[in-house]
């Protein structure tokens, strides 16, 4: 005698389902949360590397440090007795990979970090080959010129100033941040995108780590920073509208003392406006 074979009804299918798409819905985030928190690491470890060899080249050139903006001898601002820690070779959707690498290969960094994938976070988008800058405290932009270092020795408090951002959509100059005014570097966000002429020469305040970003100091050692302010990750995002001055952003406070060793000026409280 023949038995019939077991089927699934549509109830029980419609069961299986709806079961499926819960576990997808709760593991997903979890997935996503776990690659950036590996992602986040490895930046990490990148910007570590990269500021141990800003601190050998110091020690090979009686403790002058490197160029901080990028390109060879003699481009502005660089010296004709300077180079650049890396050379500049045109924005990253604008350059062959093959170019931006060369670049990297160019600067007077590279004979101390001879891997190029160590330039560019592992969250950077397709086409950048570096992420990475420094910023125009350390012998970069001369925003501030009396508070520009130059010399290692000049440094106290190596674990409290910024070297390297990760910084994501880079720059031809260092990465800018007033020290006298309540604001991050640039204007109103007029145009959406980090691609759009009116936005290319900002410096926001990097977001693609989880609404923060990684940055390495000058005793060698590399945190990840998570903003607390909406304003710093509206800012950072580009969004048309986010205005750069941001008065009792704690954020932006922290990232302006550990540029440039102190505020140049007297902030307002936490939560104003």
């Amino acid at each position: 005698m023949h038995r019939r074979a077991a089927a699934f009804t549509l109830i029980e299918l419609l069961v299986v389902i709806a079961i499926i798409a819960i576990l997808m819905a709760i593991l997903i985030p979890t997935l996503h949360r776990a690659r950036e928190q590996g992602q986040r690491a490895a930046c990490l470890s990148n910007l570590k590397q990269l500021t141990m060899a800003w601190i050998l080249y110091a020690d090979d050139n009686d403790n002058k440090i490197v160029h901080g903006c990028t390109g060879g001898p003699g481009e502005m601002p660089i010296p004709q007795d300077e180079d650049g820690w890396v050379h500049w070779a045109g924005y990253s959707d604008t350059t062959t990979d093959v170019d931006q690498i060369k670049a990297i290969e160019e600067g007077a960094l590279f004979p101390f970090c001879k891997t190029a994938k160590l330039y560019q976070c592992p969250s950077g988008l397709r086409g950048e080959m570096r992420t990475y800058a420094i910023v125009d405290s350390m012998n970069g932009w001369p925003t501030k010129p009396e508070l520009t270092i130059k010399n290692r020795m000049q440094i106290t408090r190596g674990g409290e100033r910024i070297v390297f951002v990760d910084e994501g959509w880079v720059t031809q100059a260092s990465w800018s941040i007033p020290y006298d005014r309540e604001s991050w570097w640039g204007s109103t966000i007029a145009q959406a995108g980090i691609t759009a002429a009116d936005n290319r020469h900002k410096d926001p305040p990097p977001v693609r780590h989880g609404g923060g970003t990684s940055f390495s100091f000058a005793d060698g050692h590399s945190e990840y920073w998570k903003w607390r302010d909406q304003r710093t990750i509206d800012y950072g995002k580009l969004t048309p509208g986010a205005n750069p001055l941001q008065p009792g952003n704690p954020d932006l406070h922290r990232v302006q003392q550990a540029v440039w060793g102190k505020l140049g000026y007297e902030p307002v409280p936490e939560g104003s406006s």
